[in-house]
């Protein structure tokens, strides 16, 4: 969409579902007090009001290449600061993101094209998605590259979650059972959502039911192949 389609939208907007929901802007303008902080990918194909339907006030989100969290210390300014705010402000849930054809993990397992190219983003993955790249070449071995891609992308969440848990705020509220964290893939092509099933341990449907906290003890045990 060009920029002038852009602005054909905004005038749409306000004449349309602003004025339909002038109310709740309104409200909205006074303070917010989001449920969910949802940590997505910047890919444009992914939209996280959309795909879980949510109003302007719901979701707290964040996005970044890849969809990853730095564990507390190795946070750069801008994830650490974002997680902080967000427990601050009293989410109860926190929700990791990773989608299928997610090109931030297929040059994680190429990332040495990625040094000439994107340098910015080869060091950004080479930082922090070290741990995933490691796993995902050293445990399956000898699988077609697609395969390797969707594990890629499956652990990469499961890295996340593991390293939500190093924040102090986090660390406590789980422990007093104030926050839960997911570990979610959107499917771009079918539209569906698989949530992390700690019992199973593999991702499943999400369907009118919950899952388990990702258990931090065996997040990073092999995922089944479910490609």
């Amino acid at each position: 969409m060009s920029v002038t389609g852009l602005i054909q939208g905004l005038n749409s907007f306000h004449s349309n579902y602003f004025n339909d929901h002038r109310e709740l802007f309104e409200r909205l303008s006074g303070g917010q007090s989001p449920d969910v902080l949802f940590i997505t990918c910047s890919d444009s194909r992914i939209d996280p009001c959309l795909i879980t339907q949510a109003q302007p006030g719901e979701l707290f989100v964040m996005r970044n290449v890849g969809n990853i969290i730095p564990s507390f210390g190795a946070a750069s300014s801008a994830e650490a600061a974002g997680v902080e705010y967000a427990v601050g402000i009293g989410v109860k849930d926190i929700i990791v993101c990773g989608h299928s054809h997610c090109g931030a993990m297929k040059g994680l397992l190429q990332i040495g094209s990625l040094a000439e190219q994107m340098p910015s983003v080869y060091d950004w993955l080479k930082r922090h998605g070290e741990a995933t790249r490691r796993l995902v070449l050293d445990n399956y071995a000898g699988l077609e590259p697609d395969q390797l891609w969707k594990i890629a992308i499956e652990q990469n969440v499961l890295t996340q979650i593991e390293n939500l848990e190093t924040y102090p705020a986090i660390r406590s509220k789980l422990h007093s059972k104030q926050l839960n964290l997911h570990a979610w893939i959107y499917e771009i092509e079918a539209g569906f959502v698989y949530a992390y099933d700690a019992a199973q341990r593999q991702f499943t449907l999400l369907e009118k039911r919950s899952f388990p906290v990702p258990d931090p003890l065996i997040t990073t045990a092999p995922l089944v192949a479910t490609v």
